[in-house]
């Protein structure tokens, strides 16, 4: 199954690391044929970090897609009822917004992209990158895994001596587990090696 015709959302939560590895990603669905719809968190829109200002990730998200990202919670209401997504993708998925989303906090605007997703019985794929999803976040990472319509990007440890409670998806992965996602079906394996 290609992506041709497919409406995408994807969602970037506030993982600068993570940037690099994840719009190479946007631009191969983009590739494939699949409409983005870009949806950013208010730390994706507002942070500057040692891995760029938050305007040049904005002016790069803005110049792969061809469109102005969502950024409030208003704007992204309408993926709902009113411009339904195939699919929705959270990459960076952070452990802050991991745990809103199993806890069903709806505070910014990319979880809300993702409820009105899942309000239309549609896919969310879920990348996750935090520091902490083998420590206190592990519960909210197997609770979304027991859910209905999450999908997970194949994650693995990223540095067990250094970071040994983090878990980092790999993002060439992506457009593998959307398609399965859109068939509801998950990519296997989901837990990898991944040691950097």
């Amino acid at each position: 199954m290609d992506l041709e015709g497919k409406k995408i959302g994807f969602g970037l939560t506030g993982s600068h690391c993570t940037y690099a590895a994840v719009f190479p990603q946007i631009e191969r669905l983009i590739e494939m044929g699949a409409e983005i719809v870009p949806v950013v968190s208010y730390t994706f829109q507002s942070t500057d970090s040692k891995f760029g200002t938050a305007s040049d990730h904005m002016d790069k998200l803005r110049e792969i897609t061809g469109r102005e990202p969502i950024t409030t919670i208003v704007d992204a209401e309408p993926l709902g009822p009113i411009e339904p997504l195939d699919c929705m993708v959270l990459a960076p998925l952070t452990g802050n917004s991991m745990s809103r989303l199993a806890n069903a906090i709806t505070d910014s605007p990319v979880l809300m992209a993702a409820k009105a997703t899942i309000r239309n019985g549609n896919p969310v794929v879920i990348a996750v990158s935090t520091n902490d999803a083998l420590g206190l976040n592990g519960v909210n990472l197997m609770r979304l895994m027991a859910t209905k319509l999450m999908y997970f990007v194949p994650y693995g440890q990223d540095d067990p001596v250094k970071k040994p409670n983090s878990l980092v998806a790999d993002m060439t992965y992506i457009p593998d587990t959307i398609k399965l996602a859109i068939e509801n079906k998950q990519i296997q394996p989901v837990l990898i090696a991944r040691n950097s």
